[in-house]
């Protein structure tokens, strides 16, 4: 008996959804059955994760890569490609998990003060219990009751921390005296009895003291968790008490105390969640967050009595600066779909393991996709780099038999370049024992690869339609199934047949908008202390356009290869505006007129806005120390006349992502529902995979890239269970 002819699966790029599809669809447990070929542009791997190594092994990335601590499924995958590889620690400097990601816990945003001057706020997470990717126990931390206890822990802890700056010793005293009683019987009390003497502790004032506050948020702990026994609406009006209290007492110290008034922003926001989730039935919903996902993120809080000041407080701008959520890329239109703005909040504050933030140690692509395609490759997966996806073709619907579903007949593809001698290209280099990817292709292995590198061939640029010639892959021949991993912005140009017979699909281009970025990396001759800048390294949000998230990211200068070493190295990142339109595919100088808008940008912001951060690196009030950027071909410090030079900048990184499939994907009120799943059927050979889709987590991250790619190769051959899938909580 012969043996069974493995299922040939075509994989559509190499961003993480993609690697994820095909990490899981080889794993040892299929035995073999499914045997994977991955279709690239260009000759990297990483998609919107993407780095390379430049001069002096300096590392490039789109952006500021960071993996947060509810990654779960992101790390945990990784931590198995990581066994798997099993490198050795006396030959690579980054042989296990833990040797790629160090702890970031400090995060920090900004705020204009009256006199037009920033104020920075630093705030430290203490480490979270476990590392993310161990298993979870048996309590589920990524459920609405959850989130409602944790909330209510987290007021008390915030008022508490107002309780020791505001009270003075002798009024401690005095409501320590007097509260004891109120105090024990709040711990002790049932919900139902809180809930039948909540008139009492409002009329006889226990509340309106600050002790008080703190005793009735632990009571708040107690009747949250014992929902729906207690009626919502006592519930409700439990926390209305604590708010209306709470704003009574806290407001009039915040006007002359910024710490307190940003404490009260956050008791403010988070007593409004608590509210809504309450308010909206989202505990009972099956739907979950999804079902006030029509709603923008401020007018939902707003509804549920948040003030105007938390509204537009810091840390409210930082959340909408870390999801790039502006519209079009217009700092005048932010807008966020509220239940995906609560469910990455809440896991982000209260799931993290080990630590808030976790900060590679080298580029992403040197972290994460050379450690897969090292993996990906010793199974027998198969890369196909240099092949650009043109057209995913359906079946004409006149050939199909009755009952038959729809499926892709052909994938065709331009031929970006050959290798030569008809081999697989090789796409890593060695950078002092660490594969890298290298920031331009090996043209030495290419067919007429100086012609290429002089007449400067873009293989990454949508622009760019060069090519050396064309391949069709045909259903059966060369294919059995189709995983989509391109971006968004790239389904209307390749699956242009299927977005005009399918209305979902079409709904869903015309809905899932996306946004450019910008990005830049400076390297710098002086410490991030002589700069001005007081604080240990931290990312920041909230700042000024155009880049209002920076980063100190000091720790990757050992990675890399200087002469003469920097001692600082900053990232910077934002939206890109869409002030210019997305140009035809005819107009190949689109990409290099973004990118002199960041350059200019750059400039701009480095003379204008840098001083509020980095006081120290400025010669004047609008004149930055150009003098202090490092040029990697330079051995000897910069004269005197380079200080003035702003022409240094050239010697920097930067970049704008404009290309259909590195745009940013946008959450926007009311998208999310026209989203279709990666276990979606309708096409009997395609799945779809990608940060947006709908996974269970609708925000362009890292972790919502894996939960897609593992949801397209469950799809695919039913494993894994959704049940492994961490926070896939759909039906």
């Amino acid at each position: 008996m012969s043996e069974r002819k493995p299922i040939e699966v075509a994989v559509i790029g190499g961003g993480c959804a993609a690697i994820t599809a095909a990490f899981e669809l080889t794993r040892p447990e299929h035995r073999g059955k499914y045997h994977v070929t991955i279709y690239q542009q260009g000759w990297r791997l990483g998609g919107k994760g993407a780095s390379g190594r430049g001069p002096a092994d300096r590392i490039e990335e789109h952006g500021f890569h960071v993996w947060l601590g509810f990654y779960e499924n992101a790390f945990r995958l990784l931590r198995e490609c990581y066994r798997e590889l099993g490198r050795d620690p006396q030959t690579c400097r980054i042989a296990d998990w833990q040797d790629a990601f160090q702890c970031s816990p400090l995060l920090g945003v900004t705020e204009r003060s009256e006199d037009g001057s920033w104020l920075e706020w630093m705030a430290h997470f203490p480490p979270g219990e476990g590392l993310p990717g161990d298993p979870l126990t048996e309590t589920n931390p990524f459920s609405v009751r959850s989130y409602l206890v944790r909330g209510a822990q987290l007021v008390g802890t915030l008022l508490r921390s107002c309780q020791a700056q505001a009270n003075a010793e002798a009024r401690a005293r005095r409501e320590g005296e007097t509260s004891e009683r109120e105090r024990s019987w709040f711990r002790l009390a049932s919900p139902e009895q809180i809930i039948e003497q909540l008139p009492n502790l409002v009329k006889y004032g226990i509340l309106a003291t600050t002790a008080g506050l703190v005793e009735a948020v632990r009571a708040l702990e107690t009747v949250l968790d014992a929902l729906p026994r207690v009626p919502d609406i006592l519930a409700v009006e439990l926390l209305d008490a604590i708010g209306s209290n709470a704003r009574r007492q806290l407001e009039v110290l915040a006007e002359n105390d910024d710490e307190i008034r940003r404490v009260w922003e956050i008791v403010d926001l988070v007593l409004a969640i608590l509210r809504g989730i309450i308010r909206f039935g989202i505990l009972y919903d099956p739907r979950g967050f999804d079902s006030i996902n029509d709603y923008e993120c401020r007018e939902w809080l707003r509804l549920n009595g948040a003030s105007e000041r938390s509204l537009d407080s810091a840390i409210m701008r930082g959340l909408y600066d870390l999801a790039f959520a502006y519209e079009d890329g217009d700092f005048r239109r932010p807008r966020l779909a509220a239940g995906q703005a609560l469910r990455g909040s809440l896991r982000m504050f209260f799931t993290y393991r080990g630590s808030l933030f976790w900060r590679m140690r080298a580029g992403m692509g040197d972290i994460v996709f050379a450690p897969f395609y090292e993996v990906l490759k010793r199974r027998g997966v198969r890369f196909r780099f240099f092949h650009r996806l043109e057209n995913v073709k359906l079946a004409p619907p006149s050939r199909l038999a009755a009952g038959e579903r729809p499926h892709v007949a052909a994938l065709e593809f331009d031929v970006q370049a050959e290798v030569v001698g008809d081999g697989a290209y090789q796409p890593l280099i060695d950078v002092r024992g660490l594969p890298c990817w290298p920031s331009r292709p090996d043209y030495s292995q290419l067919v007429d690869g100086d012609r290429l590198r002089r007449e400067d061939w873009q293989f990454e640029s949508y622009w760019d339609r060069r090519k050396v010639g064309a391949k069709t892959l045909r259903v059966v021949d060369d294919f059995d199934f189709v995983i989509l991993g391109v971006g968004i912005g790239a389904i209307p140009h390749v699956c242009a047949e299927i977005v005009a017979r399918d209305s979902r699909w079409a709904d869903m281009v015309r809905h899932g908008k996306t946004v450019a970025t910008q990005a830049m990396q400076i390297w710098l001759r002086e410490d991030m202390n002589a700069l001005g800048w007081p604080y240990p390294p931290s990312a920041v949000s909230g700042f000024v356009q155009p880049f209002d998230t920076w980063a100190d990211m000091r720790h990757l200068i050992p990675e890399e290869s200087w002469p003469v070493p920097p001692r600082s190295l900053a990232y910077f990142c934002c939206v890109l505006p869409d002030s210019v339109p997305l140009a035809a595919r005819s107009d190949s100088g689109y990409p290099a007129q973004r990118r002199e808008e960041v350059r200019s940008n750059a400039i701009q912001f480095l003379n204008r806005d840098i001083r509020h951060l980095w006081p120290k690196a400025m010669r004047g009030p609008e004149q930055f120390r150009w003098g202090l950027l490092v040029d990697p071909t330079e051995r000897q410090p910069p004269t005197e006349a380079a200080e003035v030079d702003e022409k240094r900048f050239a010697t920097q990184f930067w970049t704008a992502n404009v290309n259909p499939s590195d745009r940013y994907s946008l959450c926007l009120p009311g998208s999310p529902k026209f989203r279709i799943s990666p276990l979606d059927n309708t096409y009997d050979n395609l799945t779809i995979a990608g940060d947006w889709t709908d996974c269970g987590f609708t925000e362009g991250c890292v972790e919502a890239a894996v939960m897609s790619g593992r949801l397209a190769a469950h799809a695919v051959s039913r494993l894994p269970r959704l049940e492994d899938i961490v926070g896939y909580d759909h039906p």
